[in-house]
């Protein structure tokens, strides 16, 4: 939290900030939120109602905590110490994401390379084959037994998803554009550039949702088509949370570059978002190609 005594602080020394509540109501909220989703999930009926509740608590409560750091960054109280702790910080939290998408592209290869040949009886995999399954025959996109399954076509990687891509690596090049901007002092340029990543951004996730509604309403596939469409909705579905999270990012950015926040010496936290967007983009691009291309 802010330090009244801000101007006064040693740039020497380290700067750990006073006790703050908001780790506390932050933990009651998520608690509270979780505690609703089972709930919900399990047909309860008060489930919904204390999900939004603590959701709605958990944004507001992040919203006052941010908040607060953002008037410690403007007070200057943080030295260059304390600016490569948030580099560094923000070096493993990107790290950890590319560990969580790695766990799903490899469930991906493993049931494409390996599952797929073993129940089908190639190499290795005849015992598996006679033992477990004897009736299966199929190749990927698997839905597993038709019965469980059902029938469904896949979305050509040419449509949305090529226009999605083109999106993403041309949001990834006006937030570029827009560092380089913010580092030279060019105010216009900065907001003109890093608002039209904001809406290129939200024009991904329109064409997203408009794929998924075409996805269930037409072509059938859903979470519930085998290894193929759970694969599919889990790999884009947390994308597209991570694309959200970037772009209520960049608009949070975008109002403090309105407000007249950063320097070109002083601008991690632009600096962090523009990171986390590039991973964004970057995982797009395996997306695409190994969900849907290959």
């Amino acid at each position: 939290m802010a330090n009244a005594h801000a101007e006064h602080h040693d740039p020497n020394v380290y700067y750990v900030p006073h006790g703050s509540r908001w780790p506390v109501f932050a933990s009651v909220a998520l608690f509270t939120t979780m505690i609703g989703f089972a709930s919900w999930l399990n047909e309860a009926s008060w489930g919904r109602t204390v999900f939004f509740v603590g959701l709605a608590g958990l944004l507001a409560i992040l919203f006052k905590w941010f908040g607060d750091v953002i008037r410690e960054s403007l007070s200057g109280v943080y030295n260059k110490q304390v600016d490569t702790s948030f580099r560094m910080g923000m070096v493993w939290f990107i790290f950890s994401e590319v560990m969580f998408f790695a766990a799903f592209f490899g469930a991906l290869f493993y049931a494409r390379q390996f599952a797929l040949p073993w129940l089908n009886g190639v190499g290795d995999g005849a015992a598996t084959h006679s033992l477990l399954w004897p009736d299966f025959a199929g190749g990927w996109p698997s839905n597993g037994p038709a019965a469980i399954g059902g029938s469904y076509q896949t979305i050509p990687a040419w449509g949305l998803p090529l226009l999605n891509t083109m999106i993403l690596l041309t949001s990834g090049v006006t937030v570029t554009i827009a560092h380089h901007a913010l580092k030279e002092g060019k105010r216009g340029i900065l907001l003109l550039f890093l608002g039209l990543t904001v809406l290129l951004g939200g024009l991904f996730l329109f064409y997203q949702a408009e794929e998924y509604m075409h996805a269930y309403k037409e072509l059938n596939l859903t979470l519930g088509s085998g290894i193929y469409g759970s694969t599919f909705f889990m790999l884009t579905g947390f994308h597209g949370a991570h694309v959200t999270l970037g772009t209520i990012m960049l608009a949070v950015i975008w109002l403090r570059c309105l407000k007249g926040h950063f320097n070109k010496d002083n601008h991690f936290a632009f600096e962090a978002v523009a990171w986390y967007w590039h991973f964004v983009d970057v995982v797009w691009l395996g997306l695409f190609l190994f969900v849907y291309v290959l």
